[in-house]
């Protein structure tokens, strides 16, 4: 079986290390420039280094799709940079699945596969997609959905350690992004993450600096730059998160249950 993923940032990669670990084969695309935070579980690191390895499963920027198709014959996952999903056409996947996280529909449509999954607000299950996962953390995180949409964009963050907006750094300002701590530094409120121009971005809150962007990077007011996990575990900083994990096993179910990929196979006990 092979899968299209749309998005290579954390909860896009969350979902490839479950179906990656299932046996499925997978291509995934994202922005030749990515804007994903949490960079060290990011298969999006792959267009920016070349190559990357996610937990224990190895990524690689991949030119066309027919070097994609390649690299998922080594068991590599392979990355292109292909934001508009083009190779979709030519790669015709068993299903495809959009985990942009764009908050809207950046032109996922039922035609481009046998199954389309949709991850997060902005899709409804029946109209533009098979199935929709819900991304919100709480009770419903990871459910999947046959007809209706997940639960709109609050704008508020899941709620980490008792913060939700106090975790997010972001830009203070447009202009170029200049990283002054790594991933992983444990930090204090006041501390400074990083610089847009001459405008210093604030660490909110103790914690751990979970996710910063990459320097040279350019970035608007308001946008996301930052994460900072108050449970104070650097280690937690080179693993998908719980939640990426969660919504990965909600598109995995809606795979399985849109392929009828196990129907007709027979299960014996073993004493």
């Amino acid at each position: 079986m092979l899968v299209v993923i749309r998005g290579a940032g954390d909860i896009a990669s969350g979902i490839a290390l479950r179906l990656y670990r299932a046996g499925i084969r997978l291509v995934l695309t994202d922005l030749p420039n990515p804007t994903a935070v949490r960079r060290t579980v990011c298969f999006s690191e792959a267009i920016r280094l070349g190559e990357v390895q996610v937990e224990d499963v190895a990524g690689r920027l991949a030119h066309n799709s027919q070097e994609a198709l390649e690299l998922t014959k080594q068991g590599i996952v392979p990355v292109l940079a292909d934001p508009e999903g083009a190779c979709i056409a030519a790669l015709k996947p068993d299903a495809v699945v959009d985990a942009i996280l764009a908050k809207k529909n950046l032109g996922t449509h039922m035609d481009m596969a046998p199954a389309v999954i949709a991850v997060g607000p902005g899709f409804t299950a029946g109209v533009d997609c098979h199935a929709a996962v819900e991304t919100m953390r709480g009770h419903t995180l990871g459910r999947v959905l046959y007809t209706g949409s997940p639960i709109p964009n609050t704008g508020v963050p899941g709620n980490i350690g008792g913060y939700t907006v106090e975790r997010v750094l972001r830009a203070p300002a447009s202009g170029v992004f200049k990283p002054c701590l790594e991933i992983g530094a444990m930090v204090k409120a006041g501390d400074v993450a990083a610089l847009v121009g001459n405008t210093p971005i604030r660490c909110t809150i103790d914690g751990c600096l979970r996710g910063l962007l990459q320097d040279g990077i350019e970035v608007f007011k308001g946008m996301k730059c930052g994460d900072i996990d108050p449970r104070c575990k650097p280690d937690h900083c080179l693993c998908a998160s719980d939640k990426a994990l969660a919504v990965g096993g909600g598109v995995l179910e809606a795979l399985l249950h849109l392929t009828h990929a196990l129907e007709g196979l027979e299960w014996t006990k073993s004493n």
